[in-house]
This record gives structure tokens, sequence and C-alpha cells, in this order.
């Protein structure tokens, strides 16, 4: 029986690669000249932190990050630029948090619009991702196109498509 997951799954060495252009990018700028500007990916806890002298910056660095993250084909949404900045000193600090994973919520959310489809399928959450089953393959396909265009607070992918 033909089947597929949907999961939320980031690409390491590609974020890793993002953040290190982004690094570049930002001692090169003249607005960012003189300034003591951190950036540093935490890849055991999931979090981007940023560390600079002043609101405007953070906001500068979160518009560069997010274009270099679209040249890389990642998409933005997985990262929370939801989070509130904190005074540390005279420093600004803000901690981006990488969203890896299907939550309940968002499962449930997949579930509905793949139940409302009214399509020969079932859908059912396996951990951290939403496995789809049917008898046809065309059946899963358009799960795949109904999925693509749902607006999702997550970016999604299409894995183990038999």
């Amino acid at each position: 029986m033909p089947a597929l997951d949907i999961v939320n799954k980031i690409d390491a060495q590609t974020l890793d690669n993002v953040v290190n252009v982004v690094k570049k990018e930002i001692t090169t700028r003249y607005d960012f000249r003189d300034s003591k500007t951190e950036i540093n990916l935490d890849k055991k806890n999931n979090l981007l932190n940023i560390l600079t002298e002043n609101e405007m910056r953070i906001e500068a660095i979160e518009d560069v990050l997010r274009s270099r993250m679209i040249k890389q084909k990642l998409d933005p949404l997985c990262l929370d630029f939801a989070k509130q900045r904190y005074a540390s000193g005279n420093m600004m600090k803000k901690e981006l948090k990488i969203k890896e994973g299907i939550d309940k919520e968002n499962a449930k959310k997949i579930i509905k619009l793949i139940k409302d489809s009214k399509l020969k399928v079932e859908a059912q959450q396996m951990d951290e991702q939403v496995r789809v089953t049917g008898k046809k393959i065309d059946d899963l396909q358009a799960v795949m196109s109904i999925i693509r265009n749902a607006e999702l607070e997550i970016p999604v992918q299409f894995t183990n498509f038999k």
C-alpha cells in the first residue's frame, strides 16, 4: 500500500553554512563596522544566539539571515523570530529557536486538512511526523499538493514516498 511521511527536518550542515555566510557578510558591512556582534549556532539545544549593541542591528541580522536561508533553499519558518529580545548590560541578545519535528497542534491541523479533502487516504501522527497511507499514488500526490498550498506555521517535507 502506498504511503508517505510528512516531516519537518532541517539540514544541520546547510544551516551551519548559512550562519557562517551571515557572519562573513556582517563583518564586511559598513553599518556593522566596529561593532561587537556575535552569531552562534548551538546545535545541541537547537538555538541560534545573536548578540549585538542595538535593536536595529538585530533586525538587520534577521533580515540577512532570512535572505541567506532562502538562497540556500531553507525555509525561514524553521526559525522562531517571535521570541523577545532582552538586554544584558549595554548589549542586546536574542535567541532564535530552531523548530524541528511536527508538534501535536500542527499534526492535528495537517490531519484535519487531509480529512477535509475527502480523499481516500488515512493520516496518523507518529512521533514527530504524520504518516499518510492510501490505495492510489495519485491520492497521495493530491495530499502533497494540499499540504504545500496550506498556510502552516512550520515548513514541511515529504519523505518515504513509496
